[in-house]
């Protein structure tokens, strides 16, 4: 008879067993003495096929309900407070160094206080390369973009080199014509809804506004009415966050007419290097925020789902509770990162101790994609592990690549790097979010990535969405693994992400048409990450590595 640890495996993992089944497996958990049985007295066969969560998910809730449980809680969470509270209650682990290569990191965040990688080798502001690894002063990771912020995007690049007869050439000048158009388009009624918002902040004297005082303006300027008319409508659309979306969409278009679809612009020159040369490698600082920490907005929330403090009372809660240190690496702009600032912030991440990395970032186009596969690889060599999110075009990866890959010529060239899609909080048919990439070859699995509460710069939390989201809460798990579990290599973490997950079997709806697939044919694995499933697999694999 399998010992009681097997029997806690096999019963979690096997959502196809009857309700029977299961309630034989509740006595026999009991007897081994466990507290709690894996499964409610819900049909399992039936838990993909049926929305469970009937009324809308508390705000408590919602902050952290990716730490929750699809049985216990009816939304596809990834258990992680049970794993806590049923396997690693008087556990301790090893410290784990997470690379989180993104857009800086707040690093002064009260709720990540204790929780940032310091270089002990290097002494502060000495203008020094104390440990002489190349990097002048670089004590809680490394900036590769300096004071830069805006660049372009990869294919703007791309048409900015000029016509070589290529077919890369000729996708990305057609791409660029398109979205160049789109946002010239939208320009006018980005105006239009920019200028309500100023003329209903003039009038109230006031730069933050409500539902409520909007209702109340009384006048019979006709140009305040047609403001307020205006905002009531985006008001009713957005809900109580409108004034926040509205300046999300103004800045996204002027953003992407300005800086990132401009071939007249070239952000990269006050960064000093030349992008085309690998071996040009003495650029950036320390200053891991950036030059104005409000743009460290996307690595402070990434880093905040990794690591900020359990049961504090304050914001949201992250996956590792302890011994987990965030390396800030900021390579990621607004706009596209270079292939050349991702490859070398792999391999410092490497080079400094990380055992898992981070890399919530992606593009459509990579010129220079072999500098990064020799970085996957040299990572792979160190036993690193890479968790990437698969992007948020509502595409099909495995049509269209998300870069970075892993594959090269239809084959794998690292067992190191797991691909994560992102979850709805909902089951049934709108378990994938809207946005998520899919690819039954090139995403691996799938975890939570819709409405993620976590650290903002400034001391703020805010909820946030994306396969950027997704990708940290795997991350998270799997520097769970490697703490508690060190001996498991970066390929055998990888695989109990996938392996261990639960699976998923009804219809989803993907892609911009929300065309009906099954789950299974969304990713390789046809799961999503549950982190109790994955310590249990972790500790078979160890125990039965010792016997």
């Amino acid at each position: 008879m399998a010992n009681c640890l097997e029997m806690k495996i096999m019963l979690h993992l096997n959502f196809e067993k009857s309700v029977g089944v299961a309630l034989v497996a509740a006595s026999l958990l009991t007897s081994c003495g466990s507290s709690n049985a894996p499964f409610v007295s819900t049909d399992p066969a039936k838990i993909d096929k049926t929305v469970l969560k009937t009324t809308p998910i508390k705000e408590s809730d919602l902050k952290r309900w990716s730490h929750l449980d699809l049985i216990k809680d009816t939304v596809p969470g990834m258990s992680v407070d049970r794993a806590y509270a049923e396997l690693l209650k008087k556990r301790k682990g090893t410290k784990v160094i997470v690379g989180v290569i993104d857009s800086g990191v707040d690093i002064d965040h009260p709720d990540l206080k204790g929780r940032i990688w310091t270089n002990t080798k290097e002494i502060p502001n000495n203008k020094i390369d104390d440990d002489k690894n190349g990097y002048v002063d670089d004590v809680n990771g490394w900036n590769f973009l300096g004071e830069a912020t805006a660049m372009n995007l990869e294919l703007t690049r791309i048409v900015k080199k000029g016509d070589d007869g290529s077919e890369t050439y000729k996708r990305a000048k057609a791409e660029l014509d398109q979205k160049l158009q789109e946002m010239k388009q939208q320009k006018p009624q980005v105006d239009m809804i920019a200028k309500a918002d100023k003329d209903i902040r003039t009038f109230l004297k006031k730069e933050t506004y409500t539902k409520e005082d909007l209702k109340g303006i009384s006048t019979s300027d006709a140009t305040i009415n047609r403001s307020k008319m205006i905002m009531m409508s985006i008001a009713a659309q957005a809900g109580d966050e409108f004034q926040e979306e509205i300046k999300s969409y103004v800045d996204y278009i002027y953003d992407q007419l300005n800086y990132n679809l401009n071939v007249e612009f070239d952000g990269r020159k006050v960064v000093g290097d030349n992008p085309e040369d690998f071996n040009d490698r003495n650029y950036g600082n320390g200053n891991v925020k950036g030059p104005d920490v409000a743009d460290a907005s996307h690595g402070t929330h990434v880093a905040g789902i990794i690591a900020q403090v359990r049961g504090n009372g304050i914001g949201g809660d992250g996956v590792m509770a302890k011994n987990v240190e965030i390396m800030a690496i900021r390579a990621v702009p607004n706009g596209d990162e270079y292939d050349k600032d991702i490859a070398l912030a792999i391999r410092y991440a490497v080079d400094n101790g990380a055992k898992v990395i981070n890399g919530s970032f992606g593009k459509d186009y990579s010129p220079h994609k072999e500098w990064v596969w020799d970085a996957i690889k040299y990572a792979e060599s160190k036993d690193v592990l890479i968790v990437h999110a698969a992007g948020n075009d509502s595409k099909d990866i495995d049509v269209e690549p998300n870069f970075p890959t892993d594959e090269v010529n239809g084959k794998e060239i690292a067992d190191n790097l797991i691909t994560i899609g992102a979850l709805n909080t909902a089951t049934g048919a709108k378990m994938v979010a809207d946005f998520s990439n899919y690819g039954q070859k090139n995403v691996d699995v799938f975890a939570p990535g819709v409405k993620i509460y976590a650290t903002y710069p400034n001391n703020k939390y805010k909820y946030e969405q994306g396969t950027s989201m997704a990708a940290p809460n795997a991350a998270g798990v799997a520097a769970l693994i490697r703490s508690y579990y060190p001996s498991l290599t970066a390929s055998q973490v990888k695989h109990i992400l996938m392996d261990s997950g639960i699976a998923i079997a009804t219809n989803v709806g993907v892609g911009e048409e929300k065309v009906q697939i099954p789950f299974s044919a969304t990713c390789v694995s046809g799961k999503i990450v549950n982190a109790y499933n994955a310590l249990l697999m972790a500790d078979q694999m160890v125990r039965a590595a010792k016997n």
